[in-house]
């Protein structure tokens, strides 16, 4: 679909697309690219999930959910960006794929400005929480929009730290979801002074399978990410890894190796991670940042017409397990174009066969 602001009516398509059961984003970027728009997509979406196998039709939303949806949005006065819009971030624009539909309440021009996430511990230390708040001010004096998730702990301080400067705020649930309450005075400011950012709808309250995808935008809407205090299994480390399977900067806070709230961190230096004492740790490693590099999909959505696209489809669905694997290699596996093999996923996808994850990967369910 050519770049471009969207029509009401498109808009709504759009929407309805993205919102469709079990269409992701990777279903969403081919669906867009082998039928041009979103409505001839729609058009095609109940016969494809019966080609894939799917025993109950797939129902679309109603038309009336995605208009409530709207309406939410502009009674808090926040706007519906789209991925083809030119306003939409450059940054998760260049994502593979990108997310459709964002929704921002704020200064949603923060969203291109040149941006650091600060994510770490929910239950940080004091230190850590002044550490973060400093370097957010640091960073912020020096240019950079602070992303960040507006949870307790890291996050929080992340955010009061840079709202004179600069600072968007990624939720799991919609925009109008404070969480945690708390933070309700904190979210009002956000949305004065800085941005705040989601994928959901405006009113949709955050649940657990929400906060892989939140962390996925604080990665891409930054060119480097710093995690100030994080144990072994904190989901910073989650957004760390997104940052580095996107290419950006990965940037850790040492801290006692008695303390489990520096495991994380410390393990990621081990990792390779930059090791940051302070703004001038970040400012150095991006000052030779290369210039950001348009998405190239790399193949052709439409599958070739001489391909017996039901056995081919099998073959994937054979060859798929609940192990994740990579899309390049199972293509390689299949022996089949790239098109083909993406359009038989997309079908299994949408039959509830087969689930995209992040970092290229697909299973089977």
């Amino acid at each position: 679909m050519t770049p471009g602001r969207l029509s009401d009516i498109q808009r709504l398509a759009w929407l309805r697309l993205a919102r469709t059961e079990t269409v992701g984003p990777v279903a969403f970027d081919h669906l867009l690219a082998r039928y041009g728009t979103p409505e001839r997509a729609l058009s095609a979406l109940p016969d494809l999930s019966r080609r894939g196998g799917r025993a109950v039709p797939l129902s679309l939303p109603p038309r009336e959910a995605i208009e409530q949806e709207l309406e939410a949005g502009e009674k808090l006065g926040a706007r519906l960006i789209c991925g083809c819009e030119p306003d939409f971030p450059p940054r998760l624009a260049a994502l593979d794929p990108p997310p459709p539909v964002l929704w921002a309440l704020g200064r949603a021009e923060l969203l291109s400005e040149p941006s650091i996430a600060i994510v770490g511990a929910r239950i940080a230390s004091a230190a850590g929480q002044r550490f973060a708040r400093q370097l957010a001010t640091d960073l912020g004096t020096a240019g950079y929009v602070v992303v960040s998730g507006m949870a307790r702990g890291i996050d929080g301080a992340a955010h009061e730290g840079a709202l004179t400067t600069g600072t968007v705020a990624v939720l799991g649930g919609g925009v109008g979801d404070i969480y945690p309450p708390e933070h309700d005075k904190l979210h009002a400011r956000l949305a004065a002074e800085g941005c705040v950012v989601s994928e959901s709808a405006p009113d949709r309250r955050a649940q657990a399978k929400d906060f892989p995808r939140r962390n996925r935008i604080i990665a891409g809407l930054s060119q480097g990410v710093v995690v100030v205090e994080a144990e072994l299994k904190s989901g910073s480390l989650i957004t760390a890894r997104l940052a580095a399977e996107q290419g950006r900067d990965v940037f850790a806070v040492p801290g006692s190796p008695l303390d489990p709230r520096s495991k994380g961190t410390n393990d990621l230096i081990r990792q390779g991670a930059i090791l940051c004492e302070g703004a001038e740790d970040v400012l150095r490693s991006l000052a030779g940042e290369a210039r950001l590099r348009e998405r190239d999909r790399g193949y052709d959505a439409e599958p070739p017409a001489d391909i017996d696209a039901d056995a081919l489809r099998e073959r994937v669905a054979a060859l798929l397990s609940p192990t994740p694997v990579s899309r390049n290699d199972l293509i390689r596996a299949v022996a089949a174009p790239t098109s083909a093999v993406m359009a038989a996923l997309v079908e299994l996808s949408l039959a509830g066969r087969a689930e995209f994850l992040d970092g290229g990967l697909v299973a089977g369910l």
